[in-house]
């Protein structure tokens, strides 16, 4: 979400501090007045059995197995063609008397796999939650080990860079407009009957049919990022089928902009969240870190415009800014050769490395070198992983598909340059890239049905997790699906910059929350604000 054309990354940095966190014990419960289920809901005559097999991946839980779930292509023609789903189990570890019951981690994207999220984060969740859970994840239709789509692009246009849609160095749309109506094209003509279920309707739709498969009566879940939007569309649709449910790193759940806000919402985002990088950017400390020139490929030499040696780019934080915008700029005007050959480094791909960059503070360090590059006339700058190769084909169809199929999106260009004008001067950072089209302004087929509104209507046993300034689900987003849950949810607030909260950023106040709604049913009695790192102290609010 907000960067839907990237794999998911949520949840990767591992740092921890000190803090107390006091919580009322408010225990969820079902409400008796409940929404009729879903009328497009999967056939009631059961789901078929899984038969499970060992797939353990390194570093990751050895008693990880997966299956093959069969899923309608159509869920309305439950008789027609299937699809196969992949998913995958980690059992909880405790007695069945001693288990809670099944907990579904939904990975973001769109595109991410749960399964790889389940290897990657399924032993620290089984530990903070005591092993009460038996712990399950699907890849969604299209992603993984589940049935594939194509769209059949070239290799230019699947290009990190190609899949946001810049605007020039000028501010013109001419480029991305062209590229967007051939992916649409494209897209169109070879992804067939399957990249059009591509939808979070649909996702939802194959999680229910995973619940019966399983034969659980209910599901707890840990949704992150765009999974945490398809957790709250689930348990808008099923909510009797829902136990604890944690919604991580959420996204404006607006049902007539859906995608179109996430995207729209990334400028201010990225505002919000730069002023992280600059005060560790001028911080004395990063004096003493490695920088430019201590590695190999990095140039031949110290770079320019910094105050001493190591990370660090400039004296006072608010001198990071302008110098990060002088550069970009500078590359727009004359792109540089790269580390990789064929990849430039423009003012666009240096925007691009910013927002992965500030995702975590992992990433950090990274872009301070790439930026003390650009200032080295000698310089061969090393591109993040993510900005040398192009994405897969299969997995550009789903993060595609997934944000086209869900909303209805504008199809007039003088609407988008006007926009693009404004966000650019607005929020020079993102140069006006969210505020411009993505292939949904050319997309053949119309959603198949309208998006989910969140509402009030439902149990109360939803947890919300939050940092204050997420370049991705910025927290003026969050806020509103907490406003649209109502007296369903409860929302912690963490005093922290990045992407992705719960077993992430090592925050003990928020994890602490989350983990004791878990393990135990006990939610804060109020929304309550996670402070900074730093001394210990007590959750305020």
């Amino acid at each position: 979400m907000g960067r839907a054309a990237v794999p998911d990354q949520a949840g990767d940095m591992a740092t921890s501090h000190l803090t107390a966190v006091a919580l009322a014990a408010v225990l969820t419960g079902l409400d008796a007045s409940l929404p009729p289920p879903d009328d497009r809901s999967p056939s009631r005559s059961g789901a078929p059995a899984l038969e499970w097999t060992g797939c353990a991946r390194t570093g990751g839980p050895a008693d990880q197995e997966c299956a093959d779930l069969t899923v309608p292509l159509d869920h309305t023609d439950p008789g027609g063609p299937a699809v196969t789903v992949g998913v995958s189990r980690v059992p909880g570890g405790r007695p069945a008397a001693e288990r809670r019951g099944t907990l579904l981690v939904i990975a973001g994207g769109p595109g991410g796999s749960g399964i790889k999220r389940l290897a990657e984060k399924g032993e620290a969740l089984r530990q903070r939650t005591g092993g009460r859970y038996d712990l399950v994840a699907m890849d969604p239709r299209g992603v993984g080990r589940s049935t594939r789509a194509s769209c059949g692009l070239g290799p230019q246009d699947r290009m990190l860079t190609a899949l946001r849609p810049w605007p020039d160095g000028a501010g013109r749309i001419g480029e991305s407009t062209a590229r967007a109506r051939r992916t649409a094209e494209a897209c169109g003509r070879n992804g067939g009957a399957l990249l059009r279920s591509l939808s979070t309707a649909d996702q939802v739709r194959d999680i229910e049919r995973f619940r019966q498969a399983l034969g659980a009566e209910k599901l707890s879940a840990w949704g992150i990022s765009y999974g945490a939007y398809v957790g709250a569309v689930y348990a808008q649709k099923y909510p009797h089928r829902t136990d604890r449910w944690v919604l991580d790193s959420v996204g404006d759940p607006d049902p007539a902009l859906v995608s179109r806000a996430w995207m729209a919402n990334t400028s201010q985002a990225v505002e919000e969240r730069f002023p992280d990088f600059a005060r560790w950017a001028a911080d004395p400390a990063r004096e003493n870190e490695p920088g430019h020139g201590d590695g190999p490929g990095r140039g031949d030499g110290p770079g320019h415009g910094r105050p001493g040696g190591g990370l660090r780019l400039a004296e006072r934080p608010e001198d990071v800014r302008p110098l990060f915008l002088s550069l970009a700029a500078r590359l727009d005007r004359a792109p540089r050769p790269s580390a990789t050959p064929g990849v430039p480094l423009t003012g666009n791909t240096l925007r691009q490395a910013l927002h992965l960059a500030l995702y975590s503070e992992a990433g950090f360090a990274g872009l301070a070198r790439l930026l003390q590059e650009v200032q080295d006339p000698r310089a061969r700058p090393v591109l993040p992983a993510e900005l040398t190769a192009p994405v897969p084909d299969e997995d550009v169809a789903v993060m595609v598909a997934v944000v086209c199929n869900d909303v209805r999106w504008p199809g007039r260009i003088p609407e988008y340059e006007r926009a693009v004008a404004a966000d650019r001067a607005r929020y020079p950072l993102t140069a006006g890239m969210p505020a411009n089209l993505l292939p949904c302004a050319f997309w053949k087929d119309a959603p198949a049905e309208e998006p989910t509104r969140i509402t009030d209507d439902g149990p109360s046993n939803l947890l919300l997790v939050q940092s204050l300034r997420d370049p991705a689900t910025p927290h003026f987003g969050a806020v509103r699906m907490r406003e649209a849950l109502g007296r369903r949810a409860r929302m912690v607030s963490v005093d922290r910059g990045g992407h992705g909260v719960y077993l992430g950023v090592g925050d003990a106040c928020s994890d602490a929350a989350v983990t004791r709604f878990l393990t135990t049913g006990e939610r804060p009695e109020t929304d309550i604000r996670c402070p900074a790192p730093g001394p210990a102290r007590g959750a305020d609010g």
